[in-house]
């Protein structure tokens, strides 16, 4: 068992304040596979001053001096890669394979997306008879989940050390083995003391005290749409910048010219992947009611053959959910979908045959269901797929949209003119057609209640940076 009570505070392993013991839990088997510290606002007081004296350095250091940082950190990175690999599939359940191919690899490609980004970026130019200058917004307060926990970290402290920020991450206290190691890979990289500093902790204790400080100048949140509003409030007292990536429930319209076969097989296994714990995963499968029961036929064959299994074994299967916590959840809002009169197409309530510990789930998939139902307007975050039938396009639109949520949206159709026609209108920041795949150096974030701003590639940048206007 690992012991990870220290901080990384000022460039050094430290202990914490005040002593709060922390059981991180291995979700495939229940046992306990480290112990963290949860910080305090008096641990978080001493992570800001570091961060607020390096920032007076820092936050004037050259171009060329924070990319060969950055160059140093992407070495250290590869060098510990497995090593990455094995700490997310541990923590969070992802399984090696996927760990590996996914999961640690988003860690490496958001350095080079900052790296390459840096390069090439602009940080002044002349406007009329002004320079216009960015400049980097100061300190920053960075707030991260479980599900991608690496992926999480680095799309936002990667851009931060590009622009000349300082920083204090919290990442999440049930899956930290990650962060702790990324944190060791910040040292060795040779980052000044203070640029980058961690804290673990909970929601209530470590980030509230980051959301409402006085000196971070911005605060940059991946999680709950509960959560974020609750951030943004205490935020608002100091006027800080707040940034938020959120919940989705994302639609796939597949049209009426697609391959029904294909398209579905396809949504299926999207859906399921990282079981189901993606906030932009399509989770709501909408088809015409044409080619409804036929989708239907072949969502069930397709559940048939995923397969649940260990995380620590090689294989295209998927793992447990993160935590009781979010086991429960899951398990109620299968039940409230068969209770409010969805069909059970596959999976169900319970844990898979053959798991007695651990977190498990069935793939479960839903039909004969309405727009209005919890299970199609909620966040699962589970392995749980709604199939939605609709009448034509502008139906398809109307449920597509009808949903607090616009993180992304997906489109199956033989016509591409006519799948770029239908993604002008869906209200959702990200639109996928017919399996495209989400590019490292393109904006992610989400309308209405999925957030605000943009991470990633040069998008990544702007809220990490202030404008300034030089007259002369």
């Amino acid at each position: 068992m690992k012991d990870y009570r220290q901080f990384y505070i000022n460039g050094q392993w430290v202990k914490p304040l005040v002593k709060q013991d922390y059981a991180v839990l291995n979700p495939a088997t229940e046992q306990e596979i480290a112990t963290i510290s949860l910080g305090s606002s008096q641990d978080v007081d001493v992570a800001v001053s570091a961060a607020k004296n390096a920032f007076a350095t820092f936050g004037y250091s050259s171009v060329e001096e924070r990319i060969s940082l950055l160059e140093a950190l992407l070495n250290q990175y590869m060098d510990n890669y497995d090593a990455m690999a094995h700490a997310i599939s541990l923590e969070m359940g992802a399984p090696i394979d996927f760990s590996t191919k996914a999961q640690a690899y988003a860690g490496k490609a958001h350095i080079e997306s900052a790296l390459a980004t840096l390069k090439a970026f602009e940080f002044s130019r002349i406007v009329g008879n002004a320079q216009i200058i960015k400049e980097p917004i100061g300190v920053c307060g960075f707030i991260t989940p479980w599900n991608w926990p690496i992926n999480q970290i680095v799309c936002k402290v990667a851009p931060a050390l590009a622009t000349g920020c300082t920083m204090i991450l919290k990442p999440s206290e049930i899956a930290p083995l990650s962060a702790q190691l990324f944190s060791q890979m910040i040292h060795d990289a040779g980052y000044p003391a203070g640029v980058y500093n961690m804290v673990n902790g909970d929601g209530m204790g470590v980030g509230s005290a980051i959301s409402a400080h006085k000196d971070i100048d911005m605060v940059s949140f991946t999680g709950s749409t509960r959560a974020g509003i609750a951030i943004a409030k205490s935020a608002a007292n100091t006027v800080k910048r707040v940034v938020q990536e959120l919940g989705g429930k994302s639609p796939n319209i597949i049209l009426d010219d697609a391959n029904i076969d294909k398209a579905v097989t396809h949504g299926v296994f999207h859906c399921m992947s990282n079981t189901g714990q993606s906030c932009n995963a399509p989770t709501r499968m909408l088809v015409p009611v044409s080619k409804y029961q036929q989708a239907v036929r072949v969502a069930k064959a397709v559940a048939a053959k995923i397969k649940v299994g260990n995380p620590a074994e090689p294989g295209n299967h998927i793992g447990p959910l993160v935590s009781a916590v979010q086991f429960e959840k899951v398990q109620a809002l299968i039940q409230a979908g068969i209770d409010e009169g969805a069909t059970l197409v596959a999976g169900g309530v319970g844990k898979p045959e053959g798991f007695a510990s651990g977190y498990f789930t069935q793939a479960t998939i839903f039909s004969e269901v309405t727009n209005d139902m919890t299970i199609a307007q909620e966040e699962i975050f589970g392995p749980v797929l709604v199939m939605i039938p609709y009448e034509d396009e502008a139906d398809a639109i109307s449920i597509a949209n009808d949903t607090p949520y616009g993180l992304a949206a997906f489109i199956q159709s033989a016509s591409p003119e006519r799948a770029q026609k239908i993604a002008r209108k869906l209200r959702a920041g990200m639109i996928c057609i017919n399996g495209a795949a989400h590019g490292f150096n393109s904006p992610f974030g989400g309308f209405k209640q999925s957030g605000n701003g943009r991470e990633w590639g040069e998008f990544g940048f702007d809220d990490f940076l202030e404008t300034k206007s030089i007259s002369s």
